[in-house]
């Protein structure tokens, strides 16, 4: 043992060969942390001192190699100015220049997980040794920044221009066999062999088989391309990536202009451009909310496993309602390896929900995700039926009958005199009361709203409600099988649309101000749309259905008739008194029709302009901006509201909820990120300047305590 740390040892092996292991104390993985980078530099410089060293073996004794840098450590980082993220990103790559610069070969065995900064010093070594099941990946763009530790330096000059900018834009993980195939890896093995095919590669090198000077000059010299070549290369992967990515996720064009501007240069000009240019990301608002989501995102799942400790498991599932959403729970109840009853009253419901669940997972099939003989076991874990027959055995049960509290009460009450003492009975509702379900129940306590997102396969999130006698086992069951359907949940207290639908119902609310003011609905969704929205108002109406918004918002107008109740017959209602449903009907806001692939297209309806016309009650003129206020400020408001009145308990809750349940522009970070960019007292100011649009858009007295002591929602 040549070096001891907390983190990383050296170790002499035979014939000279020194192990560089990453093996951090009291943790399950190896991260780039400050004491692991501290460690580091000593451990390299340990190396360095080696005056007959012959080879040296990079590896790690976690299941993992190493997963990236500590993303805790982001924001303090990322908060200095340009010049020290510069200063600090050039000192950390002399001690992987000093790695990739020994007098001997370097061999990294990739026995698990590289990502990010793991991966970059993957590439500082002259080969690479995979295990066939491991994965590698830069992932940075997805926190608004691009690779600044000689990434987008080495990976362009190893695998071609045109796999780097694919690698490093997308921030997808790779799969051993594809970086075999690009030649991020060299070799690729079991991974009970890894170790010994590192060993053996270094052995070839040592014995002059493998010339590794010729390997290691072409990651340190500058892009073999000619200028014409290369000029082409990147302005059309430019083009291709700003369509893509958009206009409010800047990192990775930013990432193609540096490799564009570096290409001619060897590594440490090279390195120079990649820092200036990470250190501008890194600065900008995008990346502090995306790094922030990372890190709620990470205290979201703390909380689950907290709400799930000692949950009762489920090993048996059953759904009430074999529609389109029944058939979507069905389906990732299945795929996720708990097998589930599907029970309905009639035959044609329960092939509407079969129908569902082969569709999806055909589509998996289709795309190479899953094969027949996967897809063939997910099908027979799904058992349709019409009776209570088997229900005995079912630990969880999902109600997703229609949106009506006497039917689903009604249900409920019947379903509860077939099942176990145990069981856990759940209510797919998205507006009713838990508690007001709960009384046609005898046993409330096993009773809680477990509200899925549609379309169920793809909305990560799961609400997972608590009513008033809802038992902490209840709870626990609930959380720890949505986690293993793959979703995120988050528990809520009761009250009229819970968190994400409450605090939806005031943006739609805010939608019919400005119809009320004459605004043009197709202008309203470009602007939202522009803002960052993945739609509009007016066509989210649509997808939603109208007339399950008219519902919803009668729920609401009830709940909260200070602010949500309205005496002015809304464009959404008489839109539903002539059939006019949304996407379900082939018109709403706009009408519908099947492109060639069978998805549905939008088209303008002009034939609702009267109708429109007829809600307006006093022109006005807005701006784009102020469209974004009409709209955001009632929005955030009730996120306010929901925090303070404990319908969830933090922030980060709030905030990853409004991303995952209903597609807020994940950039901005969520409504209490966007209040705090914003400033809290100029919130209030913008909200004030709406005070005759109604109490959507008045402030809380807490919120201008807030205010006025400067405070903010995070820190």
């Amino acid at each position: 043992m040549i070096y001891q740390g907390q983190a990383i040892q050296v170790i002499a092996l035979e014939d000279n060969v020194f192990e560089l292991r990453f093996d951090r104390e009291g943790s399950s993985i190896n991260k780039f942390d400050e004491q692991a980078l501290t460690e580091f530099k000593a451990a390299v410089e340990a190396l360095q001192g080696q005056g007959d060293i012959a080879g040296v073996l990079v590896s790690s004794a976690k299941d993992a190699f190493i997963v990236g840098a500590d993303i805790t450590m982001f924001h303090g980082v990322f908060s200095r100015s340009e010049e020290e993220i510069v200063e600090m990103n050039l000192g950390l790559n002399q001690i992987f220049n000093a790695l990739e610069d020994l007098p001997c070969p370097t061999v990294t065995a990739i026995n698990g997980l590289a990502l990010g900064g793991g991966f970059e010093l993957c590439l500082s070594t002259d080969y690479r040794v995979m295990a066939d099941s491991a994965k590698v990946g830069l992932p940075e763009v997805k926190l608004g920044i691009f690779p600044g530790w000689g990434g987008s330096v080495r990976l362009p000059r190893l695998i071609g221009v045109d796999n780097a900018i694919e690698w490093i834009c997308s921030g997808n993980e790779k799969r051993a066999d594809k970086a075999l195939f690009e030649g991020a890896a060299d070799v690729v093995v079991p991974a009970d062999q890894v170790r010994a095919a590192a060993l053996d590669l270094l052995a070839q090198c040592k014995a002059g088989k493998i010339d590794y000077l010729a390997r290691r000059s072409e990651k340190t010299s500058p892009i073999k391309l000619t200028p014409m070549d290369a000029m082409m290369a990147f302005e059309t992967a430019k083009g291709f990536v700003a369509g893509k990515a958009g206009p409010h996720y800047p990192a990775p064009v930013a990432a193609i202009k540096a490799m564009q501007k570096h290409a001619a240069m060897g590594r440490d000009k090279a390195l120079e451009v990649e820092a200036k240019a990470f250190a501008k990301v890194a600065k900008t608002e995008v990346c502090a909310n995306l790094v922030g989501l990372f890190l709620s995102d990470q205290q979201i799942k703390k909380v689950s496993a907290s709400h799930a400790e000692g949950a009762a498991k489920v090993e048996q599932a059953a759904v009430l309602g074999a529609g389109i959403m029944g058939g979507g729970i069905a389906y990732q109840s299945a795929v996720k390896g708990t097998p589930i009853l599907m029970k309905d009253i009639n035959e044609p419901a329960i092939q509407t929900g079969l129908d569902e669940a082969s569709r999806l997972l055909s589509g998996q099939v289709e795309r190479g995700r899953m094969d027949t003989k996967k897809m063939a076991a997910s099908l027979s874990r799904i058992r349709p039926t019409l009776s209570y027959g088997d229900f005995a055995e079912v630990d969880l049960v999902v109600e997703a009958v229609v949106e009506n509290p006497k039917i689903k009460g009604a249900v409920l009450a019947e379903v509860e005199k077939q099942v176990g003492e145990q069981t856990v009975l759940t209510s797919n509702t998205s507006t009713i009361s838990i508690s007001r379900l709960a009384e046609s129940l005898a046993r409330p306590e096993n009773f809680c709203g477990m509200h899925f997102f549609n379309p169920v396969h793809r909305m990560p999130l799961v609400e997972v409600i608590r009513g008033e006698k809802t038992s902490d086992a209840a709870i626990a069951a609930t959380v720890a099988y949505a986690q293993k359907m793959g979703k995120t949940p988050i528990v809520v207290n009761d009250c009229p649309g819970f968190l994400v639908n409450r605090i939806l119902f005031p943006y739609f609310g805010g939608f019919a101000k400005l119809l009320e003011a004459g605004v043009e609905l197709a202008r309203i969704d470009k602007v939202m749309e522009r803002f960052g929205w993945p739609m509009g108002p007016a066509y989210l109406l649509d997808v939603v259905g109208l007339d399950t918004a008219v519902h919803a918002n009668g729920v609401m107008a009830e709940g909260f008739p200070d602010r949500m109740a309205s005496d002015n017959p809304s464009a959404i209602a008489k839109l539903v008194e002539q059939g006019r449903l949304g996407q379900k009907s082939g018109s709403g806001f706009y009408n519908y029709e099947k492109d060639r692939k069978g998805k549905l297209r939008k088209q303008p309806a002009p034939e609702i302009q009267a109708l429109l016309d007829s809600v307006v009650i006093e022109k006005r003129d807005y701006s784009d901006e102020e469209i974004i206020a009409a709209l955001m400020v009632p929005l955030c408001m009730e996120t306010v509201r929901c925090l303070e009145d404990n319908i969830v308990a933090s922030a980060a809750e709030a905030d990853m909820g409004l991303i995952y349940g209903i597609g807020f522009p994940p950039f901005r970070g969520g409504a209490l990120r966007y209040i705090d960019a914003m400033g809290v007292a100029e919130f209030c100011q913008l909200a004030d300047s709406f005070a005759a649009l109604g109490n959507l858009y008045k402030p809380t007295d807490k919120l201008r305590a807030m205010a006025a002591d400067n405070q903010r929602f995070y820190s």
